[in-house]
């Protein structure tokens, strides 16, 4: 039978009708529509709930509405009618269940009571909270070394949530950490570190309504963060200049419809966001920059050859950085023809870029993970902080570098201590505030955490929310190696597959949502907080009755854990679990900068943790701002695809009815697919090359060459405006042919957005 699919239907525009349609059948399908909508009134308002959607910042003055269509679905997802009983586990085996679709699983509903996994009958069983939290307690001290067990952290924990888990498992003996951070933005933190002393972006939300020019650089905040949208059609309406670097052409990143602008809605107009949109290959935006910065320094030379003031902030640099003198001469040695064949850009569109770049005087760079994801990240983020620093873009009003955090508290996790080789003051002040000894060895990050899981290093593996199995490269892989644990500990909402690959001894506890009310003993509503891209901590308390009575909050849990596992002589776990002002007040004498926390989180929005950064202080070796003279690559995967026959570099994306892992819907409707996901993007002429037609069926086969064979089975070629040689699928599905044993080079993180791939037909297989 030949292959048939409907044509491509894109949105014309992000946001508009089309998003206010979805988020009404979302709330819809959620069968609590009216508890859904009435819970959105309150979604990033001073006195609600922070949005688990996304980092994106809330404004100072925020309006009526503080939601996107991102967030309906999170917060549908999560206030579902629908209940994952014990009932439900008695009708199916876990075994079944591992042949379920992710998207089929979390759509059972919400987790009511802690289960317990029977192997004898393959099934989740009911057990008690206190049984499950001695059992767990006795398992973890049995273990040879605290160093076999591994603590996951996924960025919808709270602050308070993720510095008592760090404190539990430092109080035990390990650090071992392995955090969604790993996976995302973790060469946006040792870039940064590396350049200004600051792991986290320099800019306030309010500096997106002064910049002179915005360059967004491999990030779809059409899908990823909405919210960011508003925030760019403002600054293109007042005249700034968006310059997009993107593979993909994203509907969102072309025009965007504010469905809060009523007069835009009524005429069904939209509005442009990118002034100048750029496609260049993947993991060719190192290359692109330092073309810019290339241009940027020949202009620079020619105007005080001609006797006119230089193009460069000389006083900024001679004041504020080091190491510009050795830069410069690694751009000028760099040749236009590397430049070009590694960008996939030409002379004339980098020129273009850098006119952008010289004409404003105020620049924010701004980017996400199709920056991070590579083997040369870090430079790649080195290299865009020193075209900022050029002409003193950095701790400036309206200009600066911001990456854009994926959960909504993955940058907050990491400030309040999960990192695996957190700083000696941190750890020594932990000592001091509770009088235990805490380890000083290294821990585990996430591919060193499944290096010691498959190895059989780690015997222990405990998730703070998440889905683990299914987030990391290498699927089947992982999902083994959580089998092959003594204990797993899922601490989650809904079930999904990850939570399928049980250990011998297997929990699965359920936890309360952000939305939900969180009552202490008295019955009086606790608060949590977060941080945002912006480095903005502010409070978050739900409204919703929770989905069972049985439901604790992730802070209750682990402090049950904690207290069956290392005691409560010299923590008040249980102390803590019933007041969370006292976590507060313990990191606030532990982390520099929390002072008089608990007043200043009340405050509408919140507080701004200090960025030294932001202020021209550089807490770096030298005491200044450092310029990375990291040559290019001598060659990225693009390239090298060239030299394999029939070989091609893929990136794994979301949909747009996804966030991360989670599958809200099956369609993806702002690059026209409907009501399916095992699909690759690719070039039309690319398509024909492989002999294939659109639409065709292939498997995506990995040609990684380390002795494992990984292929993902029946995916549908879409032709898509995308440059040659470069392929596009979502993942979960897509992680299968990732390789865990390669990552970034000073980052660990997985190589997601550069894997070499080739294609086979369905029929060959």
């Amino acid at each position: 039978m030949a292959n048939v699919a409907p044509p491509l239907k894109k949105s014309h525009a992000a946001g508009g009708w089309g998003a206010l349609r979805n988020c009404g059948k979302h709330l819809l399908k959620s069968g609590s529509a009216l508890t859904g909508a009435m819970t959105l009134l309150k979604a990033n308002q001073s006195d609600g709930f922070d949005c688990p959607g996304c980092a994106w910042g809330d404004p100072e003055h925020g309006s009526s509405f503080e939601f996107c269509e991102n967030g309906v679905k999170a917060v549908s997802w999560e206030a579902t009618a629908r209940r994952a009983t014990p009932a439900f586990f008695a009708q199916h085996t876990v075994s079944e269940l591992r042949g379920w679709t992710d998207y089929a699983l979390e759509n059972v509903g919400r987790l009511t009571e802690p289960m317990r996994y029977d192997a004898t009958t393959d099934r989740y069983l009911p057990v008690s909270w206190d049984e499950a939290f001695a059992e767990i307690g006795a398992e973890l001290r049995a273990l040879n070394s605290p160093d076999e067990a591994e603590f996951y952290t996924s960025g919808r924990a709270s602050n308070e949530a993720a510095f008592l888990y760090q404190l539990f498992a430092r109080a035990y003996g390990t650090n071992n950490f392995p955090d969604c951070s790993n996976m995302c933005h973790e060469a946006s933190g040792v870039g940064l570190t590396q350049s200004l002393g600051v792991g986290k972006g320099t800019v306030l939300l309010e500096d997106f309504e002064r910049a002179d020019a915005i360059i967004v650089i491999g990030q779809n905040p059409g899908t990823n963060h909405p919210r960011m949208l508003g925030d760019l059609r403002r600054a293109a309406q007042r005249g700034a200049k968006v310059a997009v670097l993107n593979p993909v052409r994203e509907r969102g990143l072309e025009r965007f419809a504010d469905p809060q602008a009523k007069i835009e809605m009524l005429r069904g107009g939209s509005t442009s966001i990118a002034t100048h949109y750029f496609q260049p290959k993947l993991g060719g935006d190192m290359a692109a920059i330092r073309g810019v910065a290339k241009i940027v320094f020949m202009r620079d030379a020619e105007a005080r050859a001609a006797g006119e003031p230089g193009l460069l902030d000389d006083a900024f640099i001679a004041q504020h950085t080091t190491g510009l003198d050795a830069w410069r001469a690694e751009v000028e040695a760099t040749s236009w023809g590397q430049i070009e064949d590694q960008s996939g850009l030409t002379f004339d569109e980098i020129q273009t870029l850098a006119e952008v770049y010289l004409g404003a005087e105020r620049v924010i760079a701004t980017w996400a993970m199709g920056v991070t994801q590579h083997r040369h990240s870090v430079i790649t983020v080195r290299e865009i902080t020193n075209l900022l620093l050029l002409r003193g873009h950095v701790g400036r009003e309206g200009a600066g570098l911001c990456p854009v955090r994926g959960h909504s508290n993955v940058q907050g996790d990491r400030t309040v201590g999960i990192n695996e080789n957190a700083p000696e003051w941190f750890l020594a002040a932990l000592e001091r505030e509770f009088g235990v000894a805490v380890p000083r060895k290294p821990g585990h990050n996430v591919l060193h955490a499944i290096h010691a899981m498959t190895e059989g290093r780690a015997r222990a593996f405990i998730g703070l929310g998440g889905n683990f199995a299914r987030a990391t490269p290498d699927t089947a892989l992982v999902a083994e190696a959580l089998r092959r644990c003594r204990l797993t500990v899922q601490i989650a909402t809904k079930p999904n597959l990850g939570h399928m690959a049980v250990g011998e001894v297997a929990f699965l506890l359920p936890c309360l949502g952000r939305t939900e009310i969180d009552r202490d003993a008295a019955g009086k509503s606790q608060i949590v907080t977060v941080e945002d891209s912006m480095s903005m901590v502010h409070g978050s308390g739900g409204i919703n009755k929770p989905a069972s009575p049985h439901l604790k909050s992730e802070i209750a849990i682990i402090a049950g854990m904690a207290a069956a596992t290392v005691g409560s002589e010299r923590i008040d776990w249980a102390g803590f679990a019933a007041d969370y002002d006292r976590i507060r007040d313990a990191i606030a004498r532990v982390i520099p900068g929390f002072e008089d926390y608990n007043v200043r989180v009340r405050r509408p929005r919140g507080f701004r943790l200090r960025n030294a950064a932001a202020e021209r202080e550089w807490n770096t070796p030298s005491g200044k701002a450092e310029f990375s003279a990291a040559p290019l690559p001598a060659e990225i995967e693009h390239q090298q695809a060239r030299r394999r026959k029939s070989a091609y570099v893929l990136q794994t994306f979301r949909s747009h009815d996804q966030y991360n892992t989670t599958i809200y819907g099956m369609d993806d409707r702002y690059r026209g697919v409907y009501g399916e996901r095992r699909v690759v993007f690719a070039h039309p002429d690319d398509i024909a090359a492989m002999g294939a037609t659109p639409n065709a069926r292939v498997d995506v086969v990995g040609l990684h060459e380390d002795g494992r064979t990984r292929v993902a089975e029946d995916f549908r070629l879409v032709a898509y405006d995308i440059p040659r040689g470069c392929v596009a699928g979502y993942y979960p599905e897509l992680n299968a042919v990732v390789p865990f044993s390669e990552a970034g080079d000073l980052s660990d993180t997985p190589l997601s957005k550069s894997v070499m791939v080739t294609f086979r037909p369905r029929e060959a297989a």
